[in-house]
This record gives structure tokens, C-alpha cells and sequence, in this order.
């Protein structure tokens, strides 16, 4: 074999090394994800969001071998955390946990908000929703929904609720209630959910719709009274509580969440991550987890998010004007 041969040879032996490695990299470019994902959360660690953000990050790593990197963004109710999300680059690397608060109550209870719900989002997959629960004191006189509202018609105004504070869902839930059943009660917001959860125990307010995980312990420790779970699907963490549905039907609210993207994610991400996170939230293991605390797992398609998020705040915002619940 003569040396312009063996040249030749070489130089096609390297050509199909660098043509392979290249068919390599294209595909392994290709992959989602090939490099960690940074979820965003808009609120401080140790909240529902964040814990159920770590808990689904957590199994995702566990059963994908996916790596996240959680980002507390938290400020403003939320409305930095999602604008972070908004304003990202929709490669499917910046993700991040959306709610009832910063999805359908925010965009009519701020004058300024610097993003828009309809244009600036993908919504990829509800993740869970958790039912408020209707609590009264120990001590209370109120043994049923129904002895409620009789008392709340018999002295209009006289009834106090409290709540995390103006424009919360407990707040807005509250007016809601009153809208249906036509009463008057007084609003008493506390500056978060733990000050009101103790004022309430003072009896300085005589009843609170709260997200059932913070209320949870009370009940347990027979401090507070469950009357209600403001959910069409009753809490078997509460059999005595009766379902608001069945004393107004058509009555189904709950604190949800889900995972929405910056607008412009590809269809072909959306679908990987969408079938990625029911994939997890049915899991046995995150079901209970999720029933222990007093929520429900519940995913569904893309599409089916984006419209719930719609419906949400249309609802909403119906709400905080018959309120008049004043802007921030």
C-alpha cells in the first residue's frame, strides 16, 4: 500500500469520526433536558408552593434522573416570581410554580402587573388542588353550615371572618360565600395565615375559610371545629365536614397549583414535561403524601389547565368587584 493511499485513507477514516461524533452531538443537543431546569417559585421557602415544588422536583430527579435547581423569587404576592417565569427564555429550562394567587386573582386585585395571564404563559400541567376548609373556633355555638348562616341572617353584620389578609383566597372565598348565601358578614384581614389561624382560636373572629393544610393540626388537637371543605370532593382527613356542594350546589373552590413555562415553549417540551409530572403525581407515594397534608394530585393536559386558569379568572374577578376589594 503506497503512502498517497494510506493518506487517503486516513483522512476518510477521520472524516467519519468527526461526521459520527458530530450525528452525536446534534442528537444529544436534541435531548430535553440535557442540562438542570430552574423552577421558580414566587414565595419564601417552607410555603405550599415551595414544598410541593421540591416534593415533584425531588420525584422527578428521583424517577427521570432530571436535575432542578429551585429558585425562591419571592416578593409582591407572588408577581415577581411569575414575571420571572414570563420574561424567561422558552427553552424549557425555566419553569415554575403557578397559583390560584399569582394566576387568576392577581391580574384584578393590582393596578400594575406586569404580565399578562393570556399571552405570556404556556401552562404545562395542573399540579394539585387543596380544598379550603370552613373552621371555626372549638368553643363555637355552630355546629353545622346551616346554623351559620341561620345566625349570620338573624344579625347581619355581626358575624366576623377572618382571613391572611385583603385580596387572599381565604378573603375572596369569604365574599364568595356571602354572594350565595346573602349575608353580611364583617371581614377581618391579619397581616398572613398564621395570625389569623391564632386569632381565631382567641375567638376574636368567628370563622375563617382556610387552606386545610394549615388548619389540619388544629382541627387535630380539637382547637378548631371543621363545619365544611369548600370542594365538590369531600376530605377524608375530615368525615364530619359536610361538602359545600351539598348545601350550595355549584359551590367548588379550592387553592390550586400547577406549572406554567414562559409563552413560546415548544409543543414537543410542553408534551415532555406535561406527561412527565402526571407521571409523578400519580405515584402511589406522592398520592398519599399529598391526602396526608389534605390535598388532591391532579393533573390533566395542557389545554385543559389553560382553560381551568380562564374560568379561574373570570370567577375571580367577579369576586373582587362585587367586594370592592380595593387594587394594590
Amino acid at each position: 500500500m503506497n503512502l498517497i493511499h494510506t493518506r487517503r485513507l486516513s483522512f476518510i477514516g477521520l472524516a467519519l469520526i468527526n461526521l459520527l461524533f458530530h450525528c452525536v452531538t446534534v442528537h444529544s443537543q436534541d435531548l430535553y433536558p440535557n442540562k438542570p431546569i430552574r423552577l421558580i417559585v414566587g414565595f419564601p421557602p417552607g410555603g405550599g408552593n415551595d414544598l410541593l415544588s421540591r416534593l415533584v422536583a425531588a420525584k422527578l430527579s428521583e424517577t427521570k434522573g432530571w436535575a432542578f435547581s429551585i429558585e425562591n423569587a419571592a416578593g409582591s404576592g407572588g408577581l415577581l416570581g411569575a414575571n420571572n417565569i414570563a420574561k424567561s427564555t422558552p427553552n424549557g429550562y425555566t419553569i415554575g410554580i403557578g397559583s390560584i394567587g399569582t394566576l387568576s386573582i392577581n391580574p384584578s386585585l393590582y393596578s400594575k402587573i406586569p404580565y399578562n395571564i393570556a399571552k405570556d404563559f404556556t401552562f404545562i400541567s395542573k399540579l394539585s388542588i387543596t380544598p379550603a376548609a370552613l373552621v371555626v373556633p372549638a368553643n363555637s355555638p355552630f355546629r353545622s353550615v346551616q346554623e351559620l348562616i341561620s345566625s349570620a341572617k338573624a344579625n347581619p353584620g355581626k358575624l366576623n371572618f377572618g382571613s391572611a389578609g385583603n385580596g387572599t383566597s381565604h378573603h375572596l372565598i369569604g365574599e364568595l360565600f356571602k354572594f350565595r348565601v346573602g349575608i353580611e358578614m364583617t371581614h377581618v384581614p391579619y397581616a398572613g395565615s398564621s395570625p389569623a389561624v391564632v386569632g381565631l382560636m382567641r375567638s376574636d373572629v368567628q370563622l375563617m375559610f382556610a387552606d386545610l393544610p394549615a388548619v389540619l393540626p388544629m382541627i387535630r388537637a380539637g382547637r378548631l371545629r371543621a363545619l365544611a371543605v369548600t370542594t365538590k370532593q369531600p376530605s377524608s382527613l375530615l368525615p364530619d365536614a359536610q361538602s359545600m356542594d351539598d348545601i350550595l350546589p355549584g359551590f367548588d373552590v379550592s387553592i390550586w397549583y400547577g406549572i406554567v413555562g414562559p409563552a413560546g415553549l415548544s409543543p414537543e417540551i410542553t408534551k415532555t414535561l406535561n406527561q412527565a409530572i402526571k407521571d409523578v403525581v400519580s405515584l402511589p407515594e406522592i398520592q398519599n403524601k399529598l391526602t396526608h397534608e389534605g390535598a388532591f394530585g391532579q393533573t390533566g393536559s395542557p389545554e385543559d389547565f389553560a382553560a381551568f386558569v380562564k374560568t379561574e379568572v373570570a370567577r375571580w374577578a367577579d369576586v373582587i368587584q362585587q367586594a370592592k376589594v380595593p387594587l394594590q
